[in-house]
């Protein structure tokens, strides 16, 4: 490992501390070094504060601050150049006179996408990019994705029985709940998994049949918009739980793909639902809790394509 990457390395560690506060913005990580010395280091906290670039400013010490013009700042994502809730980070580094800026990755957003690199390289500092980039692009990929594609980051997710299915076949709430699969251990993982996705999506037939919580109740975290994929049946459906969103409805998966009020989406169900998902080629990384438990029968679970384009599939054992 070079030196530039053992610090950038710090800086994703700085980074993921902000993996529940920082959404829609993505989470940042910076660390300032002079003469092999870390001087200053930060991140960027909760959405609308501080980035990462001014809290490691404001960290360093009053006796260290005459260093700054002899300093290199690594940050994991490329600085930003425009005013939005904070002032432009470019110009903060460009005001503090750093001879060198060592970035991660570019940031796509269309307000940024290398304006903040060519700040810095105009200003006549030294500017490495990519320093662990592909370790950089997959720390905010639901970022990355939402901006470089223009839609919602798409994860699937799924328990199913060691014979391959994933409940019972049911025909209305009166033939009882579905099956459980998940251990307290794994409905943890899941609720956690949940609290990283700023929306969570089923089909209206589960929403009918178990009109279920979809919230983060076993895990830290803000619960995610509720979206349900086929058209609003009745009226009782639409209705907002106390302190909760109202309810989005979907007709297709055309409207989930434009959809822009929100960067992440998690795919918990049903098994058509997912199924349609996988068909239309439109996931980016999936979550499979496999049990041992058998069924022998009912709803087999969603099949996935061999051609799966480098896209990750984890699967935990329940």
């Amino acid at each position: 490992m070079t030196t530039d990457e053992k610090y950038m390395a710090r800086c994703l560690q700085l980074a993921r501390h902000g993996l529940l506060t920082t959404a829609p913005n993505p989470m940042v990580g910076a660390v300032i070094v002079y003469d092999g010395r870390i001087i200053g280091e930060g991140w960027h906290r909760q959405y609308g504060g501080p980035h990462a670039e001014v809290n490691a400013v404001r960290s360093v010490a009053a006796h260290d601050e005459k260093l700054l013009p002899e300093s290199t700042i690594y940050v994991s994502l490329e600085p930003c150049s425009h005013w939005g809730k904070t002032p432009p980070c470019a110009e903060l580094l460009k005001k503090k006179g750093f001879k060198r800026v060592v970035v991660g990755c570019l940031d796509p957003n269309e307000k940024v996408a290398g304006r903040g690199i060519q700040l810095l390289r105009e200003a006549g500092i030294e500017v490495t990019v990519g320093v662990l980039e592909d370790e950089c692009r997959w720390l905010n990929r639901k970022f990355m994705t939402y901006h470089s594609l223009h839609r919602p980051y798409i994860t699937l997710k799924w328990a199913e029985s060691a014979d391959g299915y994933i409940d019972l076949k049911r025909e209305s709430s009166d033939d009882g709940p579905a099956v459980r699969f998940s251990t307290p251990w794994t409905q943890m993982l899941v609720h956690k998994l949940r609290a990283t996705h700023e929306a969570i999506l089923v089909g209206r037939r589960t929403w009918e049949l178990d009109r279920p919580s979809l919230t983060t109740r076993e895990w830290p975290g803000k619960n995610p918009q509720k979206i349900v994929l086929g058209t609003q049946a009745n009226d009782k459906c639409s209705a907002a739980e106390e302190g909760q969103p109202q309810t989005i409805f979907a007709s297709d998966l055309s409207s989930i793909e434009s959809l822009s009020s929100v960067q992440s989406i998690l795919v918990e169900g049903g098994a058509q639902t997912l199924q349609s998902f996988i068909d239309a080629d439109l996931w980016d990384e999936a979550y499979i809790e496999r049990t041992d438990i058998i069924l022998g029968c009912g709803i087999k679970a969603p099949e996935m394509k061999t051609d799966l384009k480098g896209r990750p599939i984890h699967v935990n054992f329940a």
